[in-house]
């Protein structure tokens, strides 16, 4: 019987096993480990701030002189090849007489003579004290003193004159509209001779009617006497109406 596989209840339970202990390998340790804890210890110790500092403290006598700690320049030293020293020029002597009269255009008394200036005028706009500029109030009449005050703007002439073309145009077409409906009197003259015409296609349209059979059986020879009776019917209201009526207008296109 395998040995990892038994079953549930056997007598090989009653057997002690032996414990088994698991060896692990060594720890890794670094052979440069004392180096390393001696020196994070000398570098430890090295800054701490605690107490005073462990430094060479100088003896009473030698203690700390004016510009003592300031560079020293030899006098014998020669100066440097590199260094440009300026000189002052000297001071002049007592017999020495100074120039005169020499032509200049500079105005000495302007230059020397202050001018004060002068104040800005302000404001005090409240109990407390505060100040402001007087042209910056609003008191001063700064904006009706323009050369362009109380004039109308540009712009409003110019939108201003876009409306009177525009209304000429509008104007010009509706009588051009109104022109072109305009009624026309129509003369005695024309009256007669349109009723004359009238009258001759009238006499057309019934001699035609009378030519009709009176037997009428196809549909379109009844759509054909229709139309010749509303013909008819319409030049009577026109004969009838230019006949009533003495002055007759009519468009003129």
């Amino acid at each position: 019987m395998p040995e990892g596989v038994k079953p549930p209840e056997s007598i090989y339970n009653c057997i002690p096993e032996k414990e088994r202990k698991i060896e692990k390998p060594p720890l890794y340790m670094s052979k440069h480990r004392p180096a390393v804890l001696l020196e994070s210890k000398s570098n430890k110790d090295a800054r701490r701030t605690m107490g005073p500092a462990k430094i060479m403290v100088s003896p009473p006598d030698n203690y700390l002189k004016k510009c003592s700690t300031e560079a020293r320049v030899c006098k014998n030293t020669p100066p440097s090849k590199h260094v440009r020293t300026v000189r002052k020029p000297p001071v002049p002597l007592r017999t020495e007489v100074p120039l005169m009269g020499i032509p200049t255009k500079k105005a000495c008394l302007n230059t020397t003579v202050m001018v004060p200036k002068k104040p800005h005028p302000t404001i005090v706009d409240s109990n407390k004290g505060s100040k402001q500029l007087l042209e910056n109030s609003g008191l001063v009449p700064k904006y009706s003193r323009k050369k362009d005050y109380g004039q109308v703007p540009e712009y409003l002439l110019q939108r201003n004159e876009e409306e009177r073309i525009a209304q000429e145009r509008h104007e010009d077409f509706l009588k051009e509209q109104r022109e072109q409906a305009s009624m026309k009197n129509l003369s005695e003259e024309e009256r007669q001779a349109v009723l004359e015409t009238l009258k001759k296609n009238w006499d057309k349209v019934h001699h035609e009617y009378q030519c009709l059979p009176l037997i009428i059986e196809t549909l379109s020879r009844k759509t054909h006497k229709l139309r010749l009776e509303e013909a008819m019917t319409q030049l009577e209201r026109d004969i009838n109406l230019f006949e009533r009526f003495k002055t007759i207008y009519i468009p003129s296109n």
